[in-house]
């Protein structure tokens, strides 16, 4: 069995959609943020950069437990255990590797930013936040549209990588981002293509909060 500890966050979702789609047993543990939950001793043993998500594997390698922390190597945990949704191909699995890695280098810290900024009291400050990270999301947004013009996901072909599973996560925040999907014609198709299938859905409907 293993347990989700998560929040409901893009992050939190990369890895509840995840164990979805990949059919692995697992129970959730509700790590609320919002009430600094993430600071726990407890919690800080399995992720000691109080950051959500972290999961435990009861019956990790060998069979003994495992805690695993950081979202993209959860995913590449996961893959491997299963052997699931990251290619064997050397130099298919890289490419799923490097957009595993660009996800978690910019798209996410910069639409993270805009969720910051959308916080803050009117004023300079804010303007400049969202004008700045709103400029640098819609050009990831771009970046990734060129990328699925004439493909179905990210890095593979058939079916979906970790890199999917971890773009979906933060894609399905594009309202609060400022980003019209119809501006992004390869992007909103693979959105649509990625949420229509059953695990995904099923990622998304778990309670994380």
């Amino acid at each position: 069995m293993i347990t989700l500890y998560a929040y409901n966050t893009p992050n939190g979702r990369k890895i509840s959609v995840a164990l979805e789609e990949m059919g692995l047993p697992y129970e959730v543990k509700v790590v609320d943020i919002t009430k600094g939950q993430q600071f726990d001793p407890e919690f800080l043993k399995i992720s000691p950069n109080n950051r959500i998500p972290a999961i435990m594997d009861s019956e990790g390698p060998d069979g003994q437990p495992i805690s695993v922390f950081e979202s993209g190597a959860i995913l590449i945990y996961l893959a491997e255990k299963t052997g699931k949704f990251l290619p064997a191909d050397p130099r298919a699995r890289m490419a799923v590797l490097e957009w595993l890695m660009w996800q978690m280098g910019g798209f996410g810290p910069m639409p993270g930013q805009v969720h910051h900024f959308l916080g803050q009291p009117e004023g300079p400050a804010r303007d400049y936040g969202l004008e700045r990270y709103g400029k640098e999301t819609r050009r990831l947004y771009g970046v990734m549209d060129r990328r699925l013009t004439g493909r179905d996901f990210l890095a593979t072909t058939g079916e979906p990588s970790i890199a999917d599973f971890a773009v979906i996560g933060w894609a399905w925040r594009h309202e609060r981002h400022g980003v019209d999907l119809a501006d992004f014609p390869a992007v909103g198709a693979w959105y649509a293509r990625m949420m229509a299938r059953p695990g995904v859905s099923r990622g998304f409907e778990v309670k994380l909060n």
